[in-house]
This record gives structure tokens, C-alpha cells and sequence, in this order.
């Protein structure tokens, strides 16, 4: 096992002692390069695995409709798992809602009251199946010009005309680490809610308890009758955690961060390197019976 604080600049492929029936694979500081692009390699990588009939779902943090930048990759199914798990999307449909998994009103609402108590000077922000709305001091990451601005009791209250479901709560802080941010919420409001974090800064984002990027990839896998053992699984950050713990077999990609690192045996090339696209092409050489080196 690689430590925590090596990264080594050439990362040995390890591939799966079988070919894989599923590869999952995380977007952002992953499968896309830091500009947000798909280089044309991993483009031709993803389709080679998908001609392989190895099915490619891309599982995410980020909203539906930020999945522009992958909509034209997706192969096959269509679907990709978003909101760290909380949605199962069609792309090939307009983005489509195939399932959700809420947030239920009252968790969000007492993860609010809790994490404030424990983290003065906390803001949130509400992630609906239909938007993202956010109280005055959150900080304005994306300007989104459709976003309600309000505190987050109006936001989640029963009467406030609020119906869609609630795919993720965000909470920021301006002052603590990333991660003491989330262990201080994680002790605070764990009972009400699944809290990770894939933000450089103090963002934590908050699904309902047991969602999660390795709970829905799970559920998705076993509607194909795909064992753990059969899927390949590419993170980088503490929101892939669960997922590359769950996968049979699991990349950090070599940017990853520390916690990322440390809890996976293999390591991939970074983001920047394709290294994602390096392992596919690996896999299928070895599928093929060529040499796996």
C-alpha cells in the first residue's frame, strides 16, 4: 500500500485477475481532465470497453445538469448515477429521473439546526430534483440565475411551496479545514444523513441515510445481475470512498487525495494523464489476450 503522502508519477497498471462487467468511474479529478474536458483517448477507451460488453457508468457528485460534458460519451444503457448516488439519470432521455433517492424533509431540517450549533457561521444550500437554491451567505460557487435565495428553514419548510424531492443538502464553512468541517458534522447530524465531501474547500454535501455512491452502484449492479467481484471502480476523492471500498477492484487515481490513496491498493495515472483510459485499455489488451504490461 502505497502512504499517504506518496504519489508515484508512474502508477503500475494492475488490472482484475478477470475481465471486469462493469466499469464505474467517477468524473470530476477522474475520468475528466482538470480544463473539464474528455480527452479523445478516454473517449475511445470508454467505447472500446462498451464494444467489449463491459458496461461504463459514469457515477458522480455532480447534478444532472451538469452532466453536459459526458452526455455525448455515455454508451449502451444511458443511465449514470449523480448526486452521489441520490439519482439514477437517462442521458440519452434529456436526463431523465429513472430513480431517486431523497433527502426526506425533516433529516435535512435537523442537519441544518445541528451543524449550525456545532459549526457557527454554517450556510446551506438545497439540491432539488428541479434546482439549487441557497441561503444568502452560502458562497456563490455557480451563479445559477433560476436559484431561490433564502435561509434554509424557507427553503425546507413544509408550506413554503417546496415539493420536489431534495437530492442533497450542502453546508460551507468559511473558516474550517475540509475535513475537520466534516468530522464535526459527521459527529453532529451523522444519524440524520450520509455526509462526504469532494470540494478542495470546507463543502460537505449531504444525502439521506444510506445513500450513497456505492449504496446506489450497488443497486444498479445487482439489477444486472453483476456481482461486486465483476466491477472496476475509479475515485479520487472521500465521496468515492464507500464506492472503490465496495468495487472488486479499485483505482485511486495518482491525484487523489490522501484518504483516497491510502485506502486503495491499486493507483492509477492522474486525471490529467488519462490515466482512467490507461487501465481500460490494459484490461481490454489482457481480455484479448495480449500482454497485460
Amino acid at each position: 500500500m502505497t502512504s499517504a503522502t506518496e504519489q508515484p508519477e508512474t502508477p503500475a497498471v494492475q488490472r482484475p485477475a478477470a475481465m471486469p462487467r462493469l466499469i464505474a468511474t467517477d468524473l470530476d479529478g477522474t475520468l475528466l481532465r482538470d480544463d473539464k474536458t474528455v480527452s479523445e483517448r478516454t473517449v475511445a477507451a470508454l467505447a472500446a470497453a462498451e464494444a467489449a460488453g463491459i458496461e461504463v457508468f459514469f457515477v458522480t457528485g455532480r447534478p444532472a445538469r451538469w452532466m453536459d460534458v459526458v452526455r455525448d460519451h455515455v454508451q449502451g444503457h444511458g443511465l449514470a448515477i449523480c448526486a452521489n448516488g441520490a439519482a439514477v439519470v437517462d442521458l440519452r432521455d434529456g436526463g431523465r429521473f429513472v430513480d431517486v433517492r431523497p433527502l426526506e424533509r425533516a433529516d435535512a431540517l435537523a442537519v441544518v439546526h445541528a451543524v449550525r450549533a456545532a459549526a457557527p457561521g454554517s450556510s446551506f444550500a438545497v439540491e432539488r430534483t428541479t434546482g439549487f437554491h441557497y441561503e444568502p451567505a452560502y458562497p456563490p460557487f455557480f451563479l445559477d440565475p433560476g436559484a431561490v435565495v433564502a435561509p434554509a428553514e424557507k427553503l425546507l419548510a413544509e408550506d413554503g411551496g417546496y415539493t420536489e424531492p431534495i437530492l442533497k443538502l450542502l453546508a460551507s464553512h468559511p473558516d474550517l479545514g475540509p475535513d475537520e468541517f466534516l468530522a464535526i458534522a459527521r459527529a453532529a447530524a451523522g444519524a440524520h444523513g450520509s455526509f462526504t465531501r469532494s470540494s478542495p474547500t470546507a463543502l460537505l454535501e449531504i444525502s439521506g441515510p444510506g445513500v450513497s455512491k456505492a449504496s446506489t452502484l450497488a443497486r444498479c449492479c445487482a439489477e444486472r445481475g453483476i456481482s461486486r467481484e465483476e466491477v472496476v471502480a475509479f475515485g479520487d476523492m472521500p465521496n468515492d470512498l464507500e464506492m472503490l471500498d465496495w468495487a472488486g477492484t479499485a483505482y485511486a487515481m495518482a491525484n487523489a487525495h490522501p484518504e483516497v490513496l491510502a485506502a486503495t491498493t491499486h493507483h492509477a495515472a492522474a486525471n490529467d494523464e488519462d490515466g482512467v483510459a490507461a487501465v481500460i485499455e490494459q484490461i481490454l489488451r489482457a481480455g484479448s489476450g495480449g500482454d497485460p504490461a
